[in-house]
Protein backbone atom coordinates (compact mmCIF):
# COMPACT_ATOMS: atom_id res chain seq x y z
CA UNK A 1 0.00 0.00 0.00
CA UNK A 2 2.90 2.46 0.80
CA UNK A 3 4.58 1.24 -2.17
CA UNK A 4 1.60 1.84 -4.33
CA UNK A 5 1.34 5.98 -2.71
CA UNK A 6 4.82 6.51 -3.42
CA UNK A 7 4.57 5.53 -7.12
CA UNK A 8 1.57 7.44 -7.49
CA UNK A 9 3.48 10.18 -6.28
CA UNK A 10 6.41 9.66 -8.52
CA UNK A 11 4.12 9.55 -11.52
CA UNK A 12 2.28 12.92 -10.59
CA UNK A 13 5.82 14.60 -10.15
CA UNK A 14 6.94 13.81 -13.50
CA UNK A 15 3.63 14.87 -14.78
CA UNK A 16 4.04 18.42 -13.00
CA UNK A 17 7.49 18.74 -14.60
CA UNK A 18 6.15 17.76 -18.04
CA UNK A 19 3.14 20.23 -18.27
CA UNK A 20 5.65 23.58 -19.12
CA UNK A 21 7.42 21.61 -21.66
CA UNK A 22 4.46 20.16 -23.14
CA UNK A 23 2.73 23.72 -23.29
CA UNK A 24 6.05 25.19 -24.73
CA UNK A 25 5.88 22.57 -27.59
CA UNK A 26 2.10 23.08 -28.54
CA UNK A 27 2.34 26.80 -28.30
CA UNK A 28 4.84 26.94 -30.30
CA UNK A 29 3.07 24.32 -33.01
CA UNK A 30 0.20 26.73 -32.87
CA UNK A 31 2.17 29.65 -33.53
CA UNK A 32 4.27 28.18 -36.31
CA UNK A 33 0.80 26.38 -37.58
CA UNK A 34 -1.15 30.06 -37.34
CA UNK A 35 1.72 31.34 -39.53
CA UNK A 36 1.76 29.13 -42.25
CA UNK A 37 -2.17 29.33 -42.31
CA UNK A 38 -1.56 33.05 -42.14
CA UNK A 39 0.80 33.14 -45.62
CA UNK A 40 -1.61 31.27 -47.50
CA UNK A 41 -4.33 34.05 -47.17
CA UNK A 42 -1.92 37.40 -47.21
CA UNK A 43 -1.45 39.11 -51.03
CA UNK A 44 1.80 40.97 -50.34
CA UNK A 45 2.40 43.83 -52.64
CA UNK A 46 6.47 43.15 -52.06
CA UNK A 47 8.52 40.92 -52.75
CA UNK A 48 11.57 40.01 -51.68
CA UNK A 49 14.41 38.35 -53.80
CA UNK A 50 17.64 36.74 -51.90
CA UNK A 51 20.53 36.45 -53.41
CA UNK A 52 22.80 33.41 -54.47
CA UNK A 53 21.41 32.36 -57.65
CA UNK A 54 20.35 34.60 -61.08
CA UNK A 55 17.61 32.21 -61.43
CA UNK A 56 15.65 33.66 -58.32
CA UNK A 57 16.19 36.85 -60.18
CA UNK A 58 14.52 35.81 -63.57
CA UNK A 59 11.96 33.90 -61.76
CA UNK A 60 11.17 37.24 -59.36
CA UNK A 61 10.69 39.73 -62.93
CA UNK A 62 8.57 36.54 -64.47
CA UNK A 63 6.09 37.01 -61.19
CA UNK A 64 6.68 40.65 -61.86
CA UNK A 65 5.17 40.98 -65.13
CA UNK A 66 1.85 38.94 -63.88
CA UNK A 67 1.82 41.21 -60.63
CA UNK A 68 2.28 44.59 -61.89
CA UNK A 69 1.86 46.30 -58.27
CA UNK A 70 4.74 44.90 -57.13
CA UNK A 71 7.78 46.61 -55.71
CA UNK A 72 10.77 44.05 -56.29
CA UNK A 73 13.25 44.05 -53.53
CA UNK A 74 16.94 42.28 -54.01
CA UNK A 75 18.91 41.60 -51.40
CA UNK A 76 22.83 40.91 -52.27
CA UNK A 77 21.81 39.66 -55.35
CA UNK A 78 23.47 40.46 -58.90
CA UNK A 79 25.38 43.11 -59.96
CA UNK A 80 23.26 46.56 -59.75
CA UNK A 81 23.63 47.13 -63.76
CA UNK A 82 23.05 43.53 -64.78
CA UNK A 83 20.11 43.00 -62.17
CA UNK A 84 18.61 45.89 -63.51
CA UNK A 85 18.67 44.99 -67.17
CA UNK A 86 17.84 41.52 -66.19
CA UNK A 87 14.42 43.14 -64.65
CA UNK A 88 13.68 45.75 -67.45
CA UNK A 89 14.37 42.77 -70.45
CA UNK A 90 11.10 41.50 -68.87
CA UNK A 91 9.50 45.27 -69.22
CA UNK A 92 9.89 46.00 -65.32
CA UNK A 93 10.14 49.47 -64.32
CA UNK A 94 13.18 50.16 -62.51
CA UNK A 95 11.03 52.35 -60.08
CA UNK A 96 9.63 48.93 -58.48
CA UNK A 97 12.85 47.54 -58.42
CA UNK A 98 14.68 47.95 -54.97
CA UNK A 99 18.40 46.62 -54.83
CA UNK A 100 20.19 46.07 -51.57
CA UNK A 101 23.79 44.84 -50.94
CA UNK A 102 24.28 45.14 -47.26
CA UNK A 103 23.20 41.30 -46.75
CA UNK A 104 26.48 39.36 -46.32
CA UNK A 105 24.25 35.97 -45.41
CA UNK A 106 20.37 34.42 -45.43
CA UNK A 107 20.01 36.09 -41.85
CA UNK A 108 20.97 39.46 -42.89
CA UNK A 109 19.27 39.18 -45.65
CA UNK A 110 16.28 39.61 -43.45
CA UNK A 111 17.99 42.05 -40.69
CA UNK A 112 19.15 44.69 -43.00
CA UNK A 113 16.03 45.22 -44.57
CA UNK A 114 13.13 44.51 -42.08
CA UNK A 115 13.27 48.27 -40.11
CA UNK A 116 13.31 49.67 -44.01
CA UNK A 117 9.97 47.35 -44.62
CA UNK A 118 8.21 48.14 -41.40
CA UNK A 119 8.83 52.05 -41.67
CA UNK A 120 6.92 51.71 -45.21
CA UNK A 121 4.16 49.87 -43.23
CA UNK A 122 4.83 46.85 -45.46
CA UNK A 123 2.75 43.64 -43.62
CA UNK A 124 3.13 40.89 -45.90
CA UNK A 125 6.09 39.82 -48.34
CA UNK A 126 6.40 37.54 -51.08
CA UNK A 127 10.03 35.18 -50.19
CA UNK A 128 11.45 34.50 -53.47
CA UNK A 129 14.35 32.11 -53.19
CA UNK A 130 15.60 28.25 -54.23
CA UNK A 131 13.35 25.49 -53.09
CA UNK A 132 16.00 23.57 -51.34
CA UNK A 133 17.23 26.79 -49.48
CA UNK A 134 13.18 27.67 -48.12
CA UNK A 135 13.27 25.95 -45.24
CA UNK A 136 15.76 27.82 -43.78
CA UNK A 137 15.03 31.03 -45.43
CA UNK A 138 11.32 30.96 -44.15
CA UNK A 139 12.06 29.36 -40.50
CA UNK A 140 14.73 32.79 -39.93
CA UNK A 141 12.33 34.83 -41.63
CA UNK A 142 9.44 34.34 -39.56
CA UNK A 143 11.55 35.03 -37.09
CA UNK A 144 12.88 38.17 -37.89
CA UNK A 145 9.79 39.62 -39.91
CA UNK A 146 7.56 37.72 -37.68
CA UNK A 147 8.81 39.92 -34.70
CA UNK A 148 7.51 42.94 -36.88
CA UNK A 149 4.43 41.76 -37.69
CA UNK A 150 5.09 41.06 -40.97
CA UNK A 151 4.08 38.04 -43.07
CA UNK A 152 5.71 35.58 -45.32
CA UNK A 153 4.46 34.15 -48.38
CA UNK A 154 6.67 31.98 -49.92
CA UNK A 155 7.45 31.20 -53.34
CA UNK A 156 10.09 28.58 -54.02
CA UNK A 157 12.30 28.48 -57.65
CA UNK A 158 12.75 25.37 -58.75
CA UNK A 159 16.53 23.87 -58.52
CA UNK A 160 17.85 20.54 -58.87
CA UNK A 161 19.93 20.39 -55.28
CA UNK A 162 18.40 18.70 -52.54
CA UNK A 163 16.85 20.46 -49.17
CA UNK A 164 19.75 22.08 -47.06
CA UNK A 165 20.66 20.25 -43.95
CA UNK A 166 17.90 20.71 -40.95
CA UNK A 167 20.89 21.45 -38.77
CA UNK A 168 21.76 24.61 -41.24
CA UNK A 169 18.49 25.88 -40.63
CA UNK A 170 18.33 25.36 -36.91
CA UNK A 171 21.91 27.12 -36.94
CA UNK A 172 20.60 30.78 -38.49
CA UNK A 173 17.47 29.98 -36.58
CA UNK A 174 19.24 30.23 -33.23
CA UNK A 175 21.30 32.98 -34.66
CA UNK A 176 17.72 35.12 -35.61
CA UNK A 177 16.61 34.76 -32.21
CA UNK A 178 20.06 36.15 -30.86
CA UNK A 179 19.36 39.24 -33.41
CA UNK A 180 15.83 39.36 -31.87
CA UNK A 181 17.79 39.82 -27.98
CA UNK A 182 21.02 41.79 -28.85
CA UNK A 183 20.51 43.06 -32.15
CA UNK A 184 23.78 41.25 -33.44
CA UNK A 185 23.31 38.91 -35.51
CA UNK A 186 27.13 37.25 -35.32
CA UNK A 187 27.65 37.82 -39.37
CA UNK A 188 30.87 39.74 -37.76
CA UNK A 189 32.18 37.06 -36.41
CA UNK A 190 32.12 34.82 -39.47
CA UNK A 191 33.50 37.47 -41.52
CA UNK A 192 36.21 38.08 -38.72
CA UNK A 193 37.34 34.24 -39.03
CA UNK A 194 37.23 34.77 -42.88
CA UNK A 195 39.93 37.67 -42.96
CA UNK A 196 42.11 35.91 -40.25
CA UNK A 197 42.14 32.93 -42.46
CA UNK A 198 43.13 34.78 -45.51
Amino acid sequence: MIFRIHSHSSGSNYKAKLIPWVTLVLTLTLMFGYKRIESYLVQPKVALVLGGSESRERFAAKFAVKHPDLDIWVSSGSPKGYAKRLFTREGIDVSRLHLDYKAVDTVTNFTTLVDQLEAQDIDSVYLITSDYHMRRARLIGDIVFGSRGIVLKPLPVPSEKSTEPLDKALRDGARALFWLMTGQTGAELGQASKRLIK
